[in-house]
């Protein structure tokens, strides 16, 4: 017989796994991710598809239904899904591939701790594309402690287009990636 031990009764997960997403265009929700997110679509069925960037099996999940209704916009739910690049360069070459695809971001904004760029997939849901500002998860951590974030935890919008002016014409990526001070900021309503 096996027991739990006391690790096993107070363990987190190892990793987020997966997103699912409820759709009424299964076929287009897949092509969007799959260009977005650079993915590979693993399955797909007559209701449900599924695609992956890296070595799990799938991260992102679309099921179809003629009946699924349309979220409101001020309901309350999931806000956004956010995906992590390791640098800058990384980022900014997948803001160009996109934009020069015809998918233009919904919004961009330093956080402090991360860079991110927003986009809207066809239903309207929000996919964040983001780099962590800093070398550490400490330092990243420290930051929610800071003054600067105390007064402004939204952030600072930018424009994609000057941030990879800046980073093409050979800025330092630590000044870059600095959130400027612009003093307080609440949640925007969007």
């Amino acid at each position: 017989m096996t027991t739990l031990q006391t690790q096993d009764l107070q363990s987190s997960p190892a990793k987020l796994a997966h997103i699912v997403f409820k759709t009424r265009d299964k076929a287009r929700m897949l092509q969007w991710y799959r260009q977005v997110l650079n993915a590979r679509i693993v399955f797909d069925a007559s209701f449900i598809g599924f695609l992956t960037y890296d070595d799990e099996h799938h991260r992102v999940a679309v099921i179809e239904s003629p009946d699924f209704g349309v979220p409101a916009p001020a309901a309350a739910g999931l806000h956004h899904t956010a995906f992590t690049y390791d640098t800058l360069a990384q980022l900014l070459g997948t803001y160009v591939r996109l934009r020069d695809s015809g998918i233009r971001p919904a919004h961009a904004i330093n956080h402090g701790p991360t860079t991110s760029i927003y986009y809207l997939d066809p239903d309207g849901n929000r996919v964040e594309l983001q780099i962590d500002n800093f070398d550490s998860v400490a330092e990243g951590q420290a930051w929610f402690e800071s003054p600067a974030f105390s007064e402004n935890p939204i952030g600072v919008d930018f424009d994609p287009e000057v941030l990879l002016q800046r980073f093409q014409a050979g800025e330092p990526e630590a000044a870059l990636k600095m959130r400027p001070n612009i003093g307080p900021r609440g949640l925007p309503m969007r």
